[in-house]
């Protein structure tokens, strides 16, 4: 996929310091985003580095996965259980516009960097609190990974056929919802930072992003009748709105409203369809799903995926064959799209790093540096500071 460069622009976040003492997944994340947009995030590690720098698939002893999540970031080691490595993270904090942490509650406070310790040296500081379950709470002390928040949030119980046990979802979503919402409630206290000179300590909870994320289920948890169900690879609520089986394979369609269905009906041969009454609205028509999905499939059993798309597409029917990982990153829309660009790592050479998704006018996609070496700016991030303590003595 060829790095796009329709714009020279600068970056939104051109300008904004970001301290990054997160690992893992979530606060990497949503410092990956910032970086993608201008931000300078100096990423603090310990000595043997981010979890991510050793874990998943690698090449050359590299992780590729570590290289996803941390492009464009800058990395220096601090020992935070050494009285040196405070100072210098309180140091550099009095030159950060954003602090963002995912210890366990209370840690940061134990270490003396804690939101009101700092924000009180200095009121203009965003603090960024990731954990599992938020600041308060009665779990707010217990350890969480994105499989223990996907089983708590709900989504676990919801996923997967009626018949067969809860399935986790195939990505870390817990932990992207997290970041995706951590850097949302950045943004907003910066926002705010700049109508009051003062910024906010912003408590993150990956249980409440990803509760949040299901509206669906949430809908039917808190004013229906409160037991959402497994429906596989159906929608709990529409219908035809799923995975149906053609000749050589799946493909998946979204009819949602009654004109809708009925060019569906017409357009699978059975326009009688929109006029049974066990198919007169939406909601009966996922009552009597089971009905609807054999008069689907007998239709499209003696077509390819290929031909179903094709035809329903030209009726304006949503449809789509199931495409797979690669063949979406590597689409013609993600191209155009620019969904991910070309960096340069020193050593595994050229690689497609994913980018951050929004686009904004005039601002440059791609053109980031690769993930960075475990302490390869420790000597840049001192100088620095040393520079801009010299000019306000």
């Amino acid at each position: 996929m060829q790095q796009t460069t329709e714009a020279t622009g600068r970056r939104p976040l051109e300008g904004v310091r970001v301290l990054d003492l997160t690992r893992v997944l979530a606060g990497p994340y949503c410092t990956a985003m910032m970086a993608d947009l201008g931000a300078e995030i100096i990423k603090v590690e310990a000595a043997h580095g981010d979890d991510y720098r050793h874990i998943g698939d690698r090449i050359d002893g590299e992780s590729i996965l570590f290289q996803t999540v941390n492009r464009g970031k800058k990395s220096i080691v601090l020992d935070l259980k050494a009285p040196e490595g405070i100072e210098t993270i309180r140091r550099l904090v009095a030159t950060a516009d954003v602090l963002i942490e995912n210890f366990r509650p209370g840690v940061m406070d134990k270490l003396g960097l804690g939101a009101e310790a700092l924000r009180q040296e200095h009121p203009a500081l965003v603090y960024v609190s990731v954990s599992g379950f938020g600041q308060t709470g009665p779990n707010t002390a217990s350890p969480a990974y994105d499989i223990i928040i996907q089983a708590m949030s709900g989504l676990m119980d919801v996923t997967g056929e009626p018949d067969n046990p809860p399935t986790m979802v195939g990505e870390a979503l817990a932990d992207v919802a997290g970041g995706i919402f951590a850097a949302f409630g950045t943004m907003v206290a910066l926002f705010d930072r700049e109508r009051t000179g003062t910024g906010r300590h912003v408590d993150l909870a990956l249980f409440d992003a990803l509760v949040s994320m299901m509206p669906i289920v949430a809908s039917r948890a808190l004013l229906g009748d409160g037991k959402p169900t497994r429906t596989g690879n159906k929608h709990p609520v529409s219908a035809p709105f799923g995975t149906y089986q053609a000749g050589d394979g799946h493909f998946t369609v979204a009819v949602l409203n009654n004109r809708l269905f009925a060019t569906f009906a017409a357009s699978i041969d059975c326009p009688e369809l929109a006029d049974d009454p066990r198919f007169a609205t939406d909601s009966l028509r996922r009552d009597n799903e089971p009905a609807l999905a054999e008069k689907i499939e007998a239709w499209a059993g003696s077509r390819t995926v290929g031909e179903v798309v094709s035809l329903l597409t030209e009726a304006g029917i949503p449809v789509a064959p199931i495409q797979t990982a690669a063949e979406a990153w590597g689409s013609a829309q993600a191209e155009a799209r620019g969904l991910s660009s070309a960096v340069s790592h020193p050593v595994l050479g050229m690689l497609q790093i994913p980018e951050q998704p929004i686009h904004f006018s005039d601002v440059p996609r791609g053109g980031r540096p690769a993930a960075p070496a475990l302490n390869a700016h420790k000597d840049e991030i001192l100088a620095d500071l040393n520079r801009r303590e010299g000019e306000k003595a």
